[in-house]
């Protein structure tokens, strides 16, 4: 999206501004929508204190509980990121079974694995390793890069939430910890939805060289609320929510812990990821995604706005190196450098141009309006 350089608004309190983002609304002083529902919803979801760590022991606890004549008393995601790692350590200090699951879509970084065999092998924490059809899975992520539309990512959440919740299913789980937390992720720019099966079939059918045969199972909504959440009664638990997540002390009390080792930017734990945010993004979207990350500090406080200014003046990657990863990718999905140019060079869709699923868009909805009316 082109935006009038002579028109670009950054907002006062965070660095969230109108370059890639039309929805975006600035108030009289000159702060955005995101900060301020940020802040709005801060002493409602966010309990960085004794209250929040009463409520966190309680909970763990409950988990415990539930949990007993079981193998185990929860399932998590482990990405290698910061995030889920600090989880499961968590769940480690807090002495619960936590079985792990990671989906290796063949684009993890070497770090990220030894990140993942460090935390295991430290917490003595059981690991399922799941590989997602490979041919299919590649397919779809070129698929969606021919299709030029932003939210690549939902990709891996999608296989990543239908294969948890059938493990969870198949090991009598009740419960999953999510990295998810407002301290570094309070700030998020509107995206489409992992849950819409639909539309990534749509997606497929325009612009996939695989034939679909059912082996990469995708999540849907139906899964999410009615299938899973109802009938299962699957809950999940965000320990991150009820105390104080600072990204720099997590990454020294896992490096003492286990020697968990420094991966870069946030979600950068990925290849493919890493390739999506630095170049992909930035270079056909104009989506920096460090500025909600960044903002999301500044709202938690671990971040000064004028820092984060100055950590955006930094270049995201080497270019030898990240030429290097961006061959790896293209080289990974089939697609040639020549092709690839030609569709970074073509105008940006909207997931809108495609079929999306009418129950989904009714759900997104009805969670603006919350949002609306309660700041979260």
């Amino acid at each position: 999206m082109e935006v009038d350089r002579k028109k670009v608004q950054v907002c006062t309190r965070c660095v969230m501004d109108n370059i890639s983002d039309s929805t975006i609304i600035f108030e009289a002083d000159g702060t955005c929508n995101y900060c301020n529902d940020a802040l709005k919803a801060i002493d409602t979801v966010y309990f960085p204190d004794e209250s929040g760590k009463r409520t966190l022991e309680a909970m763990i606890d409950r988990i415990r509980k539930e949990g007993k004549g079981k193998q185990y008393d929860c399932l998590m995601g482990i990405s290698g990121g910061l995030d889920s790692s600090y989880v499961a350590y968590l769940g480690h200090k807090y002495g619960l079974r936590v079985l792990l699951l990671h989906i290796d879509d063949g684009f993890d970084s070497k770090v990220t694995t030894e990140n993942i065999s460090r935390i295991c092998n430290t917490f003595k924490l059981d690991l399922i390793v799941e590989r997602p059809d490979e041919a299919q899975f590649n397919d779809l992520v070129r698929a969606f890069i021919l299709a030029g539309v932003p939210d690549i990512c939902l990709l891996q959440d999608s296989v990543l939430f239908s294969i948890l919740y059938r493990t969870a299913v198949k090991n009598k789980i009740g419960y999953f910890l999510s990295g998810f937390n407002f301290s570094l992720e309070s700030i998020t720019q509107s995206g489409m939805d992992y849950t819409d099966r639909l539309h990534i079939r749509d997606i497929h059918r325009k612009f996939g060289q695989v034939p679909w045969t059912g082996k990469l199972k995708l999540f849907s909504i139906f899964d999410k609320r009615i299938k899973y959440g109802f009938f299962h009664n699957i809950k999940s638990f965000k320990p991150l929510f009820f105390l104080d997540f600072n990204a720099g002390r997590a990454f020294s009390e896992l490096n003492e812990a286990c020697g968990y080792e420094f991966y870069g930017n946030k979600h950068c734990e990925s290849t493919l990821i890493k390739f999506l945010q630095v170049y992909y993004l930035p270079f056909k979207f104009n989506i920096d995604k460090r500025k909600s990350h960044y903002s999301s500090m500044i709202v938690s406080g671990q971040l000064t706005r004028k820092e984060a200014m100055e950590k955006l003046k930094e270049p995201q990657f080497d270019d030898l190196i990240f030429n290097q990863e961006i061959d790896f990718v293209l080289n990974k999905i089939g697609m040639t450098k020549d092709d690839f140019d030609r569709i970074m060079s073509e105008p940006p869709r909207l997931h809108s141009d495609y079929r999306t699923s009418y129950v989904n868009k009714m759900t997104a909805t009805i969670l603006k309006m919350r949002k609306k009316l309660l700041g979260y």
